[in-house]
């Protein structure tokens, strides 16, 4: 997977359950072979859906502890550790980048890395060496906010650091878990939104996403709150005017939870 003049592309992960840390799945497979694919970053920026903030705020510590924010999952998932570094100094770039675009933003000392950044990053990078600044979404400023958070974010491109949003393209955790096998099949309604996303994405229609509570079909039943959407406008917003959408997942989790990923180069 390659960008223009060997660019790091930005990625919008959807991230599964928690339990796609140790029963991979398509995404955990998919995954594992984009790691490798992409040139290898310096660090990594990636904005998570579980963690929410008034204003935008960078993970500073430098030696971010695994956070197992989720209950009532095997013994086994509690006990995996993700010892990625932290990067102070690529913390500071962050706000001095939200500044320049007039963005308020702050730096948390002490907060580790939850289960939407280390969850897919130990299959894309099981050694844990690339250092990684998680940074948090802030679902009461809107779509249109973290679209232009990803935008003032989009220099860090040339600098070798890959962006990643991670959340999910759809996610009804009510309907999810009464059909966690996916045994009743796709819900019509995920499918429908999840290929409206795709559409809008390979048309650059960011306008229609920023809006996508009133165009898109069945959203409020996809996204009941905004938070794990967020993460897509700032990956999308990272990688520049009109990038180059590539989908890097496709598939469901059960019958509800969409795991539809996508580069943008």
């Amino acid at each position: 997977m390659t960008s223009p003049a060997g660019r790091l592309p930005t990625l919008f992960l959807s991230h599964g359950s928690p339990m796609q840390a140790v029963e991979p799945g398509v995404a955990g497979r998919a995954w594992q072979a984009l790691g490798p694919s992409l040139p290898t970053p310096r660090a990594i920026v990636i904005a998570s859906a579980h963690w929410e903030t008034a204003l935008p705020m960078a993970t500073g510590s430098a030696h971010p502890q695994t956070i197992h924010d989720f209950g009532g999952f095997p013994r086994a998932l509690y006990e995996i550790r993700y010892p990625a570094p932290g990067a102070p100094a690529l913390a500071a770039r962050v706000n001095a980048l939200l500044k320049d675009a007039g963005i308020t933003g702050g730096i948390d000392g002490t907060r580790g890395l939850d289960h939407g950044a280390w969850v897919p990053l130990r299959w894309m990078y099981p050694d844990a060496r690339i250092p990684v600044v998680e940074i948090a979404v802030q679902p009461a400023r809107g779509t249109a906010h973290h679209l232009a958070l990803g935008r003032a974010l989009a220099p860090l491109r040339d600098e070798g650091v890959l962006v990643i949003g991670s959340g999910h393209t759809t996610h009804n955790l009510r309907d999810w878990s009464t059909d966690r096998s996916g045994a009743g099949g796709i819900a019509p309604y995920a499918a429908e939104f999840a290929a409206w996303v795709g559409e809008r994405l390979a048309a650059g229609d960011a306008d229609a996403l920023v809006q996508y509570r009133e165009h898109a079909p069945h959203a409020v039943r996809a996204h009941p709150t905004d938070e794990h959407f967020l993460p897509l406008f700032v990956a999308y917003g990272a990688a520049g005017a009109s990038p180059r959408v590539e989908p890097v997942v496709e598939g469901f989790e059960g019958g509800a939870l969409s795991l539809h990923s996508w580069a943008f180069h």
